[in-house]
């Protein structure tokens, strides 16, 4: 018995997207909905779909930027469906990549012989359509095996950790927002939860880049998000995002280098100030800095409370942190 054809349909109208779910249910396709751009690209990733249903008019990215994702790693056949009914609409989803388009309000019937149209042609494409293997140079990523291998051995990753990987691999060179990865891996609750993405990216570095403390491959572009380049290419020994920075400010903030005091401070102070940035202080980890530094440190610029812009330089610290400093202290 022949596997279902897996339809993946990306729209914010409930209505419209319970009368097609029923529907196509109802005729033995197998559904996905989603009603965000980067639920969508997760969901194609994660279900290989045979065809995709796709507005044009989604909350959070543009269904063109989705279109896009999408043809930067598959052929899957895309029908876009639109309340837009400009000329200029349609010939632009065609020209990045749509196959068909259709216009809301449609007729059930002709939209599913169109959807049947859409799979047939993408049956007769390629046969085994190209889910790419990404090799950086450090590692390799098999997005159709979901492995990671490094020398040729393979790598455990956590689902999570798979998942933010992906993302990034995925829209290879382009910067991926914080609120988009959070949105796609964690779900929409959790937009503002940014040190999960710290602490998942410095595993992630732990485990694949040759050297964590210059990250190559898996880059952070300070309070924007992250961004993965396969290769060194010209900037093959760049440090992380504005470590000099940080470095000079925490120096004329603190009065002292960060990388002097962050080893000496225990594993549970450390943990709290990554967990924490940008919150007020704990009493007993603003005493253990006080007491590292001999007094030295103020480290009052961490709770990012400083008139001179110390929010942004705590966000570059956690950064530069947990990709420089893993010493145990002393």
């Amino acid at each position: 018995m022949s596997e279902p054809t897996r339809v993946l349909v990306v729209d914010d109208e409930p209505q419209l997207i319970r009368a097609l779910r029923i529907n196509l249910n109802a005729r033995g396709f197998d559904v996905t909905t989603v009603s965000t751009g980067a639920a969508a690209l997760a969901a194609a990733a994660r279900t290989d779909p045979h065809v995709v249903v796709l507005d044009l008019g989604l909350p959070d990215i543009d269904g063109f930027t989705v279109l896009e994702g999408l043809r930067g790693w598959t052929t899957v056949p895309v029908i876009v469906l639109s309340a837009r009914t400009d000329a200029s609409d349609k010939v632009a989803a065609l020209d990045a990549g749509a196959d068909d388009y259709v216009t809301k309000p449609f007729g059930m019937e002709e939209f599913l012989a169109r959807l049947r149209a859409a799979v047939r042609r993408g049956a007769v494409g390629e046969p085994t359509a190209a889910v790419p293997v990404v090799d950086a140079d450090a590692f390799t990523v098999d997005l159709a095996a979901k492995q990671v291998t490094r020398g040729g051995v393979p790598v455990h990753l956590t689902p999570t950790e798979w998942g933010v990987l992906e993302l990034l691999v995925r829209n290879e060179g382009k910067l991926v927002g914080q609120r988009e990865i959070l949105t796609a891996v964690w779900g929409p609750t959790y937009v503002n939860q940014t040190n999960y993405l710290r602490v998942y990216l410095a595993g992630l570095r732990r485990k694949l880049e040759d050297d964590p403390a210059a990250p190559v491959h898996l880059l952070t572009e300070a309070g924007m998000g992250y961004r993965f380049v396969r290769g060194t290419g010209s900037d093959g020994n760049r440090k992380p995002v504005r470590e000099e920075e940080l470095r000079e400010a925490a120096g004329k903030a603190s009065g002292m280098q960060i990388d002097t005091w962050w080893p000496r401070l225990s594993a549970e102070a450390r943990a709290w100030l990554i967990e924490h940035n940008g919150e007020p202080l704990d009493a007993a980890v603003r005493t253990e800095i006080l007491t590292v530094t001999d007094g030295a440190t103020d480290p009052a610029w961490w709770a990012g409370d400083q008139p001179d812009g110390s929010s942004e330089l705590a966000d570059a610290a956690v950064d530069w942190i947990e990709s420089t400093a893993n010493a145990e202290p002393g």
